[in-house]
């Protein structure tokens, strides 16, 4: 087995990590909506832009995938994660358009040990997503499962 960089022991309380980049078109809007949130305002140009959403916005669920995806690259597939017990909160805090860049961070905001399984740490985190405007799309807190070090041995 291949040792992973990001243990629990790496992931402190305070610590950012970087999600990248993700630049969104409207093929991939209209392509997730198609399969999984069929609204016309994630379908159309023109019913976005006469909802309330301004334009042709992706689905909440699919800003929630494109958030996995920077998720997963920036670490998460390098670390000990054994998975979440779940989502606390998602706020979708603006409409993810066509054309938008998002990028964001995930901060640690409490860890502490399992009562219960002593090789794994149960890590608390917000993620926020923002557009290339600086504005907030997407905001999110849920705790991960990680092995120790050790435990990866």
């Amino acid at each position: 087995m291949t040792r992973k960089t990001w243990a629990f022991e790496d992931l402190t309380v305070g610590r950012s990590i970087d999600l990248g980049h993700k630049d969104v078109t409207a093929e991939e809007i209209v392509e997730f909506a198609a399969e999984y949130d069929p609204q016309p305002m994630h379908l159309d140009e023109e019913a976005g832009r006469a909802s309330i959403l301004g334009g042709l916005s992706a689905s909440g669920w699919h800003t929630c995938s494109m958030y996995m995806r920077l998720l997963c690259d920036a670490f998460l597939l390098d670390s000990t994660s054994q998975g979440a017990p779940g989502i606390d909160q998602i706020k979708w805090k603006r409409p993810v358009l066509a054309g938008d860049r998002l990028g964001g961070s995930i901060t640690v905001l409490a860890a502490r040990e399992s009562k219960s399984r002593p090789a794994i740490g149960i890590v608390s985190f917000r993620s926020e997503l923002f557009n290339q405007r600086g504005d907030a799309v997407l905001e999110l807190d849920n705790s991960i499962m990680f092995l120790k070090r050790e435990a990866q041995a």
